[in-house]
């Protein structure tokens, strides 16, 4: 019987609350009266406004002027399981982290609303009046303090205040319990002198609901609501959005330079690591994670999973398993970015020789893939298109395909349209923007991506390959098992483009000269 009642208690716990059977927290009246006080009092310092203010300000004001009349809604996003009760590092949305100039880990569950007003009436003249819905820090007094381990002081360090918040962003600030009344109020249809919203969606269920809900509610006809318009209507927003970010201010362009820089000292730090990692049967992984110690040294994370592949992992695009060995006779191909403190990443990729120096085959090919990239960089000049880029690039190393005798056809054939064989051994783009986000601007229609025009302050990638894997039966046995990229960031100026990673070697004999430098540097030379 005692088994038995035991067992119904225990059922009749609520799952959620089970992950807090192991913390044996103290509950006492006096336990929470003494964690209440002597707490010395928290500094009250007015912050500077921050140096990214007005340049957000500036992004809400573009975006104001296209959506006038409506309620805009841009949540942060909230904090994501991993497992159990522990949480992924936050980061924000990167159209929240635009509009707003934050970045870090403080604000999850915050969301940005751009409220209508008068024409000409709003924020800078613009046509909305921008706040900041954020749960800020909770009292020393409240339980919240030391008992919530998402959210409380004791638990994760100090959060901004509402004041805070207000003097370094120039933003109008609320407490999250004021969200759902300014979602929500007013919403219906325009012509019966509703507020329409718009919604930046599957960034926070949360909202995502609060929001179908309203316009649910507020409908003439609820049972034929015209979802399909609806979600037309979000779409525009987060288009609107990601359009924002092709060309980048001056800020901007400091930041993306800022992570660039870290992501250079990483890859000097990946040549030091390589004397271990020629030595461990993860070598991959000892490659990854110096980079990544770099990263969270000087910034805020890595901008996307470091691809670490030696030999024929090299030849698989996306190989973030870093699982394997590096032997002293293969080609490592490592694609990195430091992410900054402000989300702006780098995306850089670098070949290099194992033990530091190329065979001939290895520099045959290394070679064809830096002219490709050399051509492709000729070719972005303002007033080019994007697309441009690729064709220049990909147009090289079908000319050295065929010279090597590995193009089933001719040079002509295989770049026209109806061809493409060429792109057997690199089959992605050239290029893609950079930004907040590694593939930065996704949501942007295609005549502004592909066929936009190169303008200043476009940074984006230029990153042409040659992939010949182990198992290609189509290429002779002395190219197989050789990946090979390379991959700068580029800024787009009005006197052409600006190669922002020029620091890091790119010419073979650069290449092999500058890891020769690191090796003597450290005393230290690969395994032969």
């Amino acid at each position: 019987m005692n088994h038995a009642d035991n067992s119904n208690h225990s059922s009749a716990q609520p799952l959620a609350e089970r992950v807090n059977n192991r913390s044996q927290r103290p509950t006492s009246d006096a336990f929470k009266a003494f964690m209440a006080s002597h707490w010395a009092p928290a500094p009250q310092v007015t912050p500077a406004r921050d140096a990214v203010a007005d340049h957000a300000a500036t992004r809400r004001r573009a975006i104001s002027g296209q959506f006038p009349g409506e309620r805009l809604v841009i949540p942060a996003g909230p904090l994501k399981v991993r497992s159990n009760d522990c949480d992924y590092r936050f980061r924000p949305h990167s159209g929240f982290a635009h509009l707003t100039g934050l970045g870090l880990d403080h604000e999850p569950d915050a969301v940005l609303i751009l409220e209508p007003v008068e024409e000409g009436t709003g924020d800078d003249g613009g046509n909305h009046r921008a706040t900041l819905y954020f749960r800020p820090l909770a009292g020393r007094d409240t339980e919240q303090f030391y008992a919530d381990a998402r959210s409380g002081e004791f638990w994760i360090g100090a959060r901004p205040t509402l004041a805070e918040f207000q003097a370094r962003l120039g933003l109008e600030t609320a407490h999250i319990d004021e969200l759902e009344t300014a979602v929500t109020k007013g919403v219906g249809a325009p012509e019966i002198g509703g507020i329409s919203i718009r919604l930046v969606r599957k960034v926070d269920e949360n909202i995502d609901a609060l929001v179908d809900t309203a316009r649910y509610n507020t409908a003439r006809d609820p049972e034929n609501l015209d979802l399909s318009e609806l979600d037309t209507l979000d779409e525009k927003l987060s288009e609107a959005l990601s359009e924002l970010r092709l060309l980048k201010d001056d800020w901007e362009v400091e930041q993306l330079k800022l992570a660039v820089a870290a992501t250079v000292e990483g890859f000097g730090d990946v040549v030091r690591a390589l004397p271990r990692a020629l030595t461990h049967h993860r070598g991959e992984r000892v490659v990854e994670g110096a980079f990544f110690a770099r990263a969270r040294e000087e910034g805020n994370e890595l901008g996307y999973d470091t691809i670490a592949a030696a030999g024929n992992n090299a030849t698989v695009l996306h190989w973030t398993r870093n699982t394997g060995r590096i032997n002293a006779g293969e080609l490592l191909l490592v694609d990195a970015g430091v992410e900054a403190d402000s989300l702006y990443t780098a995306d850089i990729t670098r070949t290099m020789p194992a033990n530091g120096k190329f065979t001939d085959v290895q520099r045959k090919v290394y070679e064809a893939v830096l002219d490709a990239a050399d051509a492709g960089f000729a070719a972005a000049q303002p007033g080019a298109k994007f697309r441009d880029v690729h064709a220049a690039a990909t147009a090289v190393l079908a000319e050295r395909l065929a010279e090597w005798g590995l193009l089933p056809v001719s040079v002509e054939e295989a770049i026209s349209p109806e061809g493409q064989q060429h792109r057997r051994w690199m089959p992605h783009g050239t290029s893609h923007h950079l930004g907040l986000d590694v593939h930065d601007c996704a949501q942007a229609k295609r005549e502004l991506y592909l066929d936009g025009i190169l303008t200043p302050g476009m940074v984006f990638t230029i990153e042409p390959g040659l992939y010949f894997k182990a198992e290609d039966l189509a290429i002779p046995e002395e190219y197989r098992g050789i990946g090979v990229r390379i991959e700068d960031d580029i800024l787009m100026t009005a006197g052409g483009p600006v190669n922002l990673s020029a620091a890091l070697p790119r010419k073979a004999d650069d290449v092999e000269a500058w890891m020769a430098g690191i090796y003597q540097e450290e005393e230290r030379i690969p395994h032969a």
